[in-house]
Formats: C-alpha cells, sequence, structure tokens
C-alpha cells in the first residue's frame, strides 16, 4: 500500500520542484561573476521595470543583467533543454539508454555542417542550415545502416551510429586540414569546443525558433513514443503509424540539435546522462520523464555554464567540463538504474 499511497502525484510535485529550482538558479547565476550582484538585487533589477526599487539601477548593473548574461543563461536554458529532451526521445523511440545525439551521429553531423560553413564563410544562418541539413543526414545514415545490417537489432543500431559519427568525424578532421591555419582554424576549434562565450540576443533568437518550436511538438508526441518504446508491432497494434512518426521524431530531434550545435558547438554527454537522472526521479513513463528530462537539463547545462566563466580567469570550454562531469555522473546514474532493476 506504501508504494501506491502517493504515484499520481509525486512526480508532478517533483517537476514543480524542478521548476522552481531551475528559476532560482537562473536568477542566481545572473548574480554571479567577477561583477558579483547579490541575489536580492537581481530580482530588484528584473522588476525594475515594474515596480521601481528603491536603490535606482545602474546603467553597469543593468548592462551587465540584460545585456551581458541573461542571452547566455537563456541560451544555456535552452541548448540544455533541448539536448536533455532529443536524448530521453531518442532513447525512447530507439529502446535503447545507451542512444543519445551523440551516439546516433547528429551531432558530429550537425559538427562538420557547422566547420564546413565557417570554412566557405558562411553567415549564422547558413551555418544553421548546414549543421541541420547534415545533422539530418547522419540520422538517416544510421538509419539506413542500420535497415541494411539488422533491422530490428538495437545494438547494430548504437553500432551504426558509432561507424556514421566516425566518418562525420573524419570529414571534420579534413575540413580543419584544408582551413587556413591563421584565421578559419582557430574558429572551426574554438567553436567545436563548446562554449556560450559569444552568447548575444541574435544567436538566442536564432536558437529560440527550431529548440521552442521542436521541443513543443516532441512534448506532444510523448504518449505515441510511449507506445514506441513498447515496440513497434505493439504500437501499430494501437494504432500508432510507425514510420512516419519515427521521421518525424528524427527531423523534430535533428532540429533541436543543429541549432543548439550551429551557436554553441558540441555539448556532449548531456542528451545521455539527463534523460537518466529524470528516469530515477520519477520513472520510465515519458508523460512525465520528458519534461523532467528537459528541466533537468536546462539546470545541468546552467551550473556548468556558470562553473565554465567563473571557475578560473579564463574560461573552461564547455565540452570539456560536461565530459569531465558527464562520465562519473553516467557510471553512477547506471550503477543506481542497475540496482533498482527498473525496466526500461
Amino acid at each position: 500500500m506504501s508504494g501506491e499511497a502517493f504515484p499520481r502525484y509525486q512526480p508532478r510535485v517533483i517537476i514543480a520542484m524542478l521548476v522552481i529550482l531551475l528559476v532560482a538558479a537562473a536568477i542566481a547565476a545572473l548574480g554571479i561573476g567577477r561583477y558579483d550582484i547579490p541575489f536580492a538585487r537581481v530580482i530588484e533589477i528584473l522588476c525594475a521595470r515594474v515596480s521601481a526599487p528603491e536603490v535606482p539601477v545602474t546603467p553597469t548593473e543593468a548592462n551587465v543583467v540584460f545585456t551581458v548574461r541573461m542571452p547566455r543563461i537563456l541560451l544555456a536554458l535552452l541548448a540544455g533543454a533541448g539536448l536533455a529532451l532529443s536524448g530521453a526521445t531518442l532513447q525512447g523511440v530507439f529502446r535503447n539508454p545507451l542512444v543519445g545525439p551523440q551516439v546516433m551521429g547528429v551531432s558530429s553531423g550537425a559538427a562538420f555542417g557547422g566547420t564546413l560553413a565557417i570554412l566557405l564563410s558562411f553567415p549564422r544562418y547558413g551555418l544553421l542550415a548546414s549543421a541541420f541539413a547534415f545533422g539530418l543526414s547522419a540520422v538517416i545514415l544510421v538509419y539506413a545502416l542500420n535497415g541494411i545490417v539488422a533491422r530490428r537489432n538495437i545494438l547494430a543500431l548504437v553500432l551504426a551510429g558509432v561507424v556514421v559519427s566516425g566518418f562525420f568525424a573524419a570529414l571534420v578532421s579534413l575540413v580543419q586540414y584544408l582551413a587556413d591555419t591563421e584565421d578559419k582554424l582557430p574558429a572551426m576549434v574554438f567553436w567545436l569546443l563548446g562554449s556560450f562565450a559569444t552568447a548575444d540576443w541574435e544567436k538566442f533568437y536564432l536558437i529560440s525558433g527550431p529548440v521552442l518550436v521542436g521541443s513543443l511538438l516532441l512534448l506532444g508526441l510523448r504518449w505515441r513514443i510511449n507506445l514506441l518504446s513498447i515496440g513497434d508491432e505493439d504500437a501499430r497494434a494501437l494504432g500508432v503509424n510507425v514510420e512516419p512518426l519515427r521521421w518525424l521524431i528524427l527531423v523534430l530531434v535533428s532540429c533541436i540539435v543543429a541549432a543548439q550545435v550551429a551557436v554553441s558547438g558540441i555539448i556532449g554527454w548531456v542528451g545521455l546522462v539527463v534523460p537518466h537522472m529524470a528516469r530515477m526521479l520519477v520513472g520510465p513513463d515519458h508523460r512525465v520523464m520528458m519534461p523532467a528530462s528537459l528541466m533537468i537539463g536546462a539546470l545541468y547545462l546552467l551550473i556548468i555554464d556558470t562553473v565554465a566563466r567563473t571557475a578560473t580567469s579564463t574560461e573552461i570550454p564547455l565540452g570539456i567540463l560536461t565530459a569531465l562531469i558527464g562520465t562519473p555522473v553516467f557510471a553512477m546514474v547506471l550503477k543506481q538504474t542497475q540496482r533498482g532493476v527498473r525496466d526500461f
């Protein structure tokens, strides 16, 4: 009886707590940096247009909060939410807890599209289009290769992802080899390491459309993803048109990941680690697990980015931190999920 006394409300309570924690962390991050602003003062600055504070907001405070830190924090929130939601979606669609944007080749394909755009001096929207096109191409190649080798073998799907990721990683290296060492190559290397250091409102607008639209559509499909996660045959028996739905989901995931890669480079491990955290908190039901993944991913990447820009005098690339933190966290989460004996 004790296991059933609170089951319906517990996930909602957890999600509500995550929302509160996310808002508090975002406000705190606005005040953290070389120019520190107390938490209460940040709230006063944010509410200044509605109710004037006793101490007027200085131009420096307004510039730090609204021009320097706010677009960066919003970028981190959107990127983390999009990557985590994409990972949770892919793991459900392919019924494999080891699948993520990087494993499926989406990140590598988008990285090649981005480096190619930098080599050819594309504008920002051209870089986004190139990253999206090659990110989607990578997923198509993985899916086609898996269909040729072993259509219903999930292990073959992961191996196909490794093959395609390796192929696009080689193409990225080739583009770097061809790039001008004085100008283009440093830009590529810095971009590939992942960073929000160049965040501004234009980049926020660039990522917000694809990530918000893609995330809302994926959240709207989460009950269908529940059906896909139990198997194609069972999903068809329940009236789901499996192939078109799977392709729609893959396009949406590619769009989200490409938008993130276009503005901040490759940020690994978020889409792989965070869904496991969400699954431990709220269970495997995608109707609550996917919203939980979205919020945990946003909080996770916000914290890592805050550490990256404040821990040392020179900013640490995000790709390095997410790998250093993500690998031991993933090992602990895997151990915990194995101990919990939960069905995926």
